[in-house]
């Protein structure tokens, strides 16, 4: 596969557009890590109830544990106080789930930036560049052979006003095998590919 021009301006602008796709997914992960750290930071709520609920627990379970020391009532006493516990048990829980609910919603977020962001790359640029690779590949290949297929190329996709500029009927020089027009046509095809021509029309 041939993905750049031999031509230097054409060349320039290939590597051109490649370094500003490449820059675009650059800066669509840097994007996406942005949000991602982002919604993240939106944990701290979260992560204080947590906490929080942490605090609760420990605090009520080490009463209900003093309390149980206590004569004839300490075994009540603690039960009483365990219900707390359970109330920090809940606090926690819900911090919980909420942190991982948060960190879905990252995750997801960020992957979406990712693939939006890279649709223009995958959508446009890439195919471009396949499909030039794909005819420059072809095109040197048949320069290496013959002219014929190259100034046929040229007859169904150049601009007619490019064909009349080598020839008034460029079709009947092709089929006659006017060489130096078929030479012609075929350095228009690869001129327009960002090509050389051969430096001498072929025999």
């Amino acid at each position: 596969m041939r993905f750049y021009a031999e031509r230097p301006g054409r060349a320039g602008l290939q590597l051109l557009g490649d370094l500003v796709a490449a820059g675009w997914v650059w800066l669509t992960v840097f994007v996406a890590r942005t949000v991602h750290d982002f919604v993240l930071g939106l944990q701290g709520p979260a992560r204080t109830l947590a906490g929080a609920g942490e605090s609760v627990r420990g605090a009520f379970d080490n009463a209900a544990r003093t309390a149980a020391g206590v004569p004839f009532i300490g075994e009540d006493l603690a039960r009483a106080l365990s219900t707390g516990t359970g109330a920090g048990d809940s606090l926690v829980a819900a911090g919980q789930e909420q942190i991982e609910a948060i960190a879905r919603v990252a995750f997801g977020t960020t992957v979406a930036t990712v693939v939006l962001g890279a649709m223009p790359v995958l959508f446009v640029w890439l195919p471009l560049r396949l499909r030039y690779a794909r005819l420059a590949r072809s095109a040197v290949t048949a320069r290496g052979v013959d002219s014929d297929l190259l100034a046929l190329r040229a007859i169904t996709r150049r601009p007619v006003r490019a064909l009349l500029r080598i020839s008034p009927d460029p079709a009947s020089s092709w089929r006659r095998d006017d060489r130096a027009v078929v030479h012609e046509l075929a350095a228009l095809e690869l001129r327009s590919l960002g090509l050389r021509a051969p430096s001498t029309p072929p025999d």
